[in-house]
C-alpha cells in the first residue's frame, strides 16, 4: 500500500466511530502534493458535515487551508487568525 493509501485507510478507520473532533498531526507530511491536496479535500468535507479537524502542521501550505491558524512557539501562542 502507498503512504497515501494507508493514510486514507487511518482516516477512515477514525471517522468509522463519528467523533466530534479529530486530531491529525502532520497528516500529509510524507505525501506527494497530490495525494496531499486529497486529504486535504477529504478533511474539508468531512469539517462540512460538521466534525472538529484540528491539524497540527508545519507546512504552511497546509496551514492556509485552514479555518483557523494558532501558531506555537516555545509552548505559548504566538498568534491566533482565521482565514474565512
Amino acid at each position: 500500500m502507498s503512504g497515501g493509501q494507508r493514510q486514507r485507510v487511518s482516516i477512515a478507520r477514525s471517522l468509522i466511530s463519528k467523533p466530534k473532533v479529530i486530531l491529525a498531526d502532520e497528516p500529509t507530511g510524507a505525501l506527494d502534493s497530490v495525494t496531499t491536496q486529497e486529504i486535504m479535500n477529504l478533511f474539508k468535507e468531512v469539517h462540512g458535515e460538521g466534525m472538529t479537524i484540528i491539524i497540527v502542521t508545519h507546512e504552511d501550505s497546509i496551514a492556509h487551508q485552514c479555518q483557523r491558524i494558532i501558531r506555537l512557539q516555545d509552548g505559548l501562542v504566538k498568534n491566533d487568525t482565521r482565514n474565512f
